[in-house]
């Protein structure tokens, strides 16, 4: 279960950062930032917070009104950044995923003096010192949240393209390739959301 061992390793505030949709062929990357104000938590928080993928839906939407509700008592802080499919196509998922992040960065009410970031990879200009952790969301409860803020924000997001691009099954597979979205393109063809860069719709555009 992640704790605060990597939090307690600085003597100032630190926001945990992860982010949510490198995979899927269609959608925004989103970059949640997460800062917990003298690493205390209430025990609902303490207790449920851990990697967003070993959480069921309900779960991550339980967690994650608790954590805005703690914002909102002054407990912690929140931020969240995206990075559109125009972006992605015109970036690269990685840069367009950094470029998230230090928009969640710079969503917090204060810049924090350093951040923990789930993953390897080490980012260019960044606003404040960051240090990368791998599989960090199950070890640091800082991005533990940010992976859930993360997570339940692109999926709502994904659910609202649904409506807006029935067929593909969005509100399911939050734009990964299942067969339900596979059929949709087939059918229906590539949406203004969909990542042209990504080879599988480059191979269906090029088929079509």
């Amino acid at each position: 279960m992640p704790d605060f061992c990597f939090e307690n390793e600085y003597d100032c505030e630190v926001a945990g950062i992860d982010e949510a949709g490198r995979g899927p062929w269609a959608g925004p990357v989103v970059a949640g930032a997460v800062v917990i104000k003298n690493r205390r938590l209430c025990d609902e928080l303490l207790n449920g917070l851990d990697d967003s993928k070993k959480l069921s839906a309900a779960k991550r939407e339980k967690l994650y009104l608790k954590l805005f509700e703690e914002q909102a008592a002054g407990n912690l802080q929140i931020g969240i950044g995206e990075a559109s499919v125009q972006e992605i196509d015109e970036l690269n998922i990685l840069q367009a995923t950094f470029l998230a992040m230090r928009r969640a960065v710079e969503k917090l009410p204060v810049c924090p003096s350093a951040a923990l970031i789930d993953g390897n990879r080490t980012l260019p200009a960044f606003p404040c010192a960051c240090r990368t952790v791998v599989k960090g969301d199950s070890f640091s409860l800082s991005i533990s949240a940010a992976s859930i803020v993360a997570k339940v924000y692109r999926d709502r997001l994904m659910r609202e393209l649904g409506k807006r691009y029935p067929g593909y099954g969005f509100e399911k597979n939050a734009g990964y390739g299942t067969a339900a979205h596979i059929e949709g393109l087939k059918k229906q063809g590539v949406t203004p959301e969909h990542r042209r860069s990504y080879k599988p719709i480059k191979e269906f555009m090029e088929q079509k």
